[in-house]
C-alpha cells in the first residue's frame, strides 16, 4: 500500500473525537487507508444490501451490535444513522470510536453538521498527490514557498497528465484507457442518479465533457448552459454536483484588486488530469503534448496538486487566482498570514523570459520584490532568473 499523508492526521484526530468522517471522491482510496490505519477496528460496508436495510430499518439494533470501534463505509447510504451515532457518542465520548467514509460530499457533510457538530473530525482524501505516488517526504505547507521544494521525479510529465492518480490505475496496472470509461460510466449511473433527478444522463455527460473544455478557464454558467442547451439553473445545480462529487473544484478570483477592476468569476478545475484528459477525448500520452489545450492541462495539475498538497495536510486550501479587465493575470495565488504568493504556470519544457512577465508586473503592482512568487514549468531543472524562482513541473 502506497503510505498517505493523510494518516498522521486521521490518527492525530482518532485521540480527540469520537467519530472522524473521511470523504472524498469514488475509488480514491477512502476504504484502504481507514482499514490500514485502523486495522482493529471492526468493517462494516453499507454498500452491502442487507447491512444497509438494517440500518435504515433498526438503527438503535444495528448500532447495538458494536461495542468497539467501528468503521462504517459508504455511511451516505443511510444518513439517518448520524442521529444515533450522535446519540451513541454523547452516552459514550471515547475518542475514535466511529470511523466513517463517504463519497457523496453535501449529502453527507450536511448530516454531519447538523447532527455530529463538535464531535467528529472530517479529513479529505483525493487521489494520490505525484509525491505520495513516488513515495516522497513532502512537508506541511506552513510556507507557500515550501511546497515548490522537490527536485527528483522518475515520471514522465506527459504520461502523467494522461494517467492521472487515481490509485486502482496504480495499483493493478490498469491502462487508464480501459478504466476511466467505466469510472466516468459507473459516476453518472450511480453518484448522478443518486444526487440529483437528472433524466437524461447523455446531456449531463455532454455538459460534463463542456466542463472539460473549460477547464482552466472563467466559468460562465450561461455560455455553459447555451452549448449545452439547458437552462442557467440546471448549469448551476450541475455545476454543484460535480463539487459535490469531487470530479472538480472552482478556484476563486482574489479580492485585492489594486486600484483596477477585477474579474469576480471562477476559474474551473478537475481534481484530477487523467478524468480531464477523458473527458476531452486524450487517449494516449503523446496526444497531450500537441493538444490545443495542453497549457489549459498543464496548469490544471499544478493547480490541483497544490490543492492536494493543502487537503492531505488537514488544511482549506488557501488559494485564489488574479486577473484585471485588461488582462493582466496570475494564474494561482497562495494566501499564507495575509501575505500572498503569486505562481505562473507554464508548460513550455524550455523557459523563455517572457514566461516571467506576468509575475514581474504583479510583484511590481503589489509593491513587492520579484521573488516573492514562483515559476512552474514543463521542464526538468530548478533554477533563478532575474531573481524569480523557477521550479519543475514535479516541484509540488
Amino acid at each position: 500500500m502506497i503510505k498517505r499523508f493523510l494518516e498522521s492526521y486521521l490518527l492525530r484526530d482518532a485521540r480527540h473525537y469520537p467519530v472522524l468522517t473521511l470523504t472524498g471522491p469514488r475509488q480514491s482510496g477512502k476504504t484502504t487507508l481507514a482499514r490500514a490505519t485502523f486495522p482493529s477496528h471492526r468493517y462494516v460496508s453499507l454498500e452491502q444490501v442487507d447491512q444497509r436495510r438494517f440500518a435504515r430499518e433498526d438503527p438503535l439494533g444495528f448500532l447495538a451490535q458494536y461495542h468497539g470501534p467501528v468503521i462504517f463505509d459508504e455511511v451516505q447510504h443511510v444518513p439517518d444513522l448520524l442521529s444515533y451515532i450522535q446519540g451513541a457518542v454523547d452516552e459514550a465520548p471515547s475518542p475514535g470510536r466511529f470511523i466513517l467514509t463517504g463519497s457523496h460530499n453535501f449529502l453527507l457533510m450536511s448530516r454531519v453538521s447538523q447532527t455530529l457538530a463538535g464531535r467528529c473530525g472530517i479529513l479529505n482524501l483525493m487521489p494520490f498527490s505525484r509525491a505520495e505516488l513516488e513515495g516522497q517526504k513532502q512537508a506541511e505547507p506552513d510556507t507557500a514557498a515550501g511546497l515548490f521544494s522537490n527536485r527528483t521525479t522518475r515520471l514522465n510529465l506527459w504520461q502523467t497528465l494522461r494517467t492521472g492518480f487515481y490509485p486502482r490505475i496504480h495499483d493493478r496496472q490498469i491502462p487508464p484507457a480501459v478504466w476511466f470509461p467505466d469510472y466516468i460510466h459507473t459516476y453518472l449511473e450511480r453518484d448522478v442518479r443518486s444526487l440529483s433527478n437528472i433524466g437524461d444522463l447523455d446531456v449531463f455527460e455532454r455538459f460534463l465533457a463542456l466542463c472539460a473544455g473549460r477547464s482552466g478557464q472563467l466559468l460562465s454558467y450561461s455560455g455553459l448552459a447555451s452549448d449545452c442547451g439547458i437552462s442557467v439553473d440546471t448549469a448551476r445545480r450541475w455545476i454543484s454536483i460535480l463539487k459535490t462529487s469531487f470530479i472538480l473544484f472552482l478556484l476563486p478570483p482574489h479580492h485585492r484588486n489594486f486600484n483596477k477592476r477585477v474579474v469576480k468569476s471562477p476559474k474551473l478545475y478537475f481534481y484530477d488530469t487523467g478524468v480531464l484528459c477523458q473527458l476531452l477525448g486524450i487517449r494516449e500520452a503523446t496526444q497531450v503534448v500537441s493538444h490545443p489545450l495542453r497549457g489549459s492541462i498543464f496548469e490544471n495539475h499544478v493547480v490541483a496538486e497544490v490543492a492536494k498538497a493543502y487537503l492531505h495536510h488537514r488544511q482549506t486550501p488557501p488559494i485564489f487566482f488574479w486577473r484585471d479587465r485588461t488582462g493582466h493575470e496570475i494564474d494561482l495565488l497562495i494566501e499564507n498570514a495575509n501575505r500572498l504568493y503569486p505562481v505562473e504556470i507554464k508548460s513550455g519544457h524550455t523557459m523563455s523570459p517572457d514566461m516571467l512577465d506576468g509575475l514581474l508586473w504583479w510583484a511590481k503592482l503589489a509593491g513587492l520584490p520579484p521573488d516573492v512568487g514562483t515559476l512552474v514549468y514543463g521542464g526538468d531543472e530548478a533554477f533563478t532568473r532575474n531573481k524569480v524562482p523557477v521550479r519543475p513541473w514535479f516541484a509540488v
